[in-house]
């Protein structure tokens, strides 16, 4: 085992990430990659960790475990496994997918099998609620990744008639090109 992904859930407050990351250290791992945020009130934490060669998975949850319970957090590890690799591996390209509207049930749902049917892969996805006293106020930016070799127009043409039907304003945009207009 080389390296191992950690899952931290919790009500949020200072200091959790530094109180991870103390315990980490103290048992000789690396933190490689961090992806964290807070939803409502909510503390999510991943952390994908080298491991030093006598550890398990097992020591390094249970001691974080330990090391977090007064926090009363969630933790959970698991092995990163290496990804397969083909010998013929699709050529991806990245896209920003934005919608603007009305919050309904379904609307992560009925957007990502558009994705998923045009055989994108969706790698970051926020959704922010921004209601209030207008229901219509609902930003969701999907991160996909689309293959190179892929029908773009009929993904396009999914992407739109989808939006129409659900009441939403749709951006569809190459993130080189979001990029370079945000670069300022």
């Amino acid at each position: 085992m080389e390296k191992i992904i950690i899952t931290v859930l919790g009500q949020d407050r200072p200091g959790i990430i530094a109180a991870v990351a103390q315990s980490l250290y103290e048992r000789d791992c690396n933190i490689e990659n961090v992806s964290q945020m807070v939803l409502q009130s909510e503390f999510v934490g991943l952390f994908v960790v080298t491991v030093p060669g006598d550890a398990t998975l097992d020591n390094i949850r249970d001691a974080l475990r330990q090391d977090l319970s007064a926090m009363e957090l969630d933790v959970q590890a698991k092995e990163l496994v290496a990804p397969k690799q083909t010998p013929s591996a699709l050529q991806w390209e990245p896209f920003l997918i934005t919608t603007m509207g009305p919050d309904a049930k379904g609307l992560v749902a009925r957007i990502t099998s558009v994705l998923a049917r045009h055989g994108a892969n969706v790698t970051n996805l926020k959704a922010v609620f921004q209601g209030g006293e207008n229901p219509d106020r609902n930003i969701m930016v999907y991160e996909a990744d689309v293959p190179a070799q892929g029908n773009r127009e009929a993904l396009y043409a999914g992407l739109r008639e989808k939006a129409r039907e659900m009441g939403l304003e749709i951006i569809i945009q190459h993130r080189d090109i979001f990029d370079a207009v945000n670069k300022i």
